[in-house]
């Protein structure tokens, strides 16, 4: 079963950093595009982040200068190192990824299951 799995959020005070890391599991032959974004209590979830397969880097104008993305592509685990971090940067932040599947060869579109990051004093 291919799935990607969150870890790294928590409770962190302003100006604190956190690393979260999402490893991709399963039969997988290749991944192209991972991203991380997020989605604040009562607002649409919002790309924070995304990175190529060849190290191409965008981000939200939010997190500019704060947040970096990176990828391990011998682990199939991309990570978003957050630092300055600020109130507004809590929420639900899912990670997400185009993978291309051993069971055929298609590619399909993943999303973890949310790891929470709180930032609060």
């Amino acid at each position: 079963q291919v799935q990607l799995v969150e870890s790294g959020g928590g409770l962190v005070q302003p100006g604190g950093s956190l690393r979260l890391s999402c490893a991709a599991s399963g039969s997988i032959l290749s991944i192209y595009v991972m991203g991380w974004y997020r989605q604040a209590p009562g607002k649409q979830r919002e790309l924070v982040a995304t990175i190529t397969s060849g190290g191409s880097t965008n981000y939200a104008d939010s997190v500019k200068g704060r947040f970096t993305i990176s990828r391990d592509n011998a682990k199939n685990t991309h990570y978003l190192q957050m630092n300055n971090l600020k109130p507004e940067d809590t929420a639900v932040y899912y990670c997400n990824a185009n993978l291309r599947l051993g069971v055929d060869g298609l590619v399909r579109n993943y999303w973890g299951q949310g790891t929470q990051v709180t930032v609060s004093s």
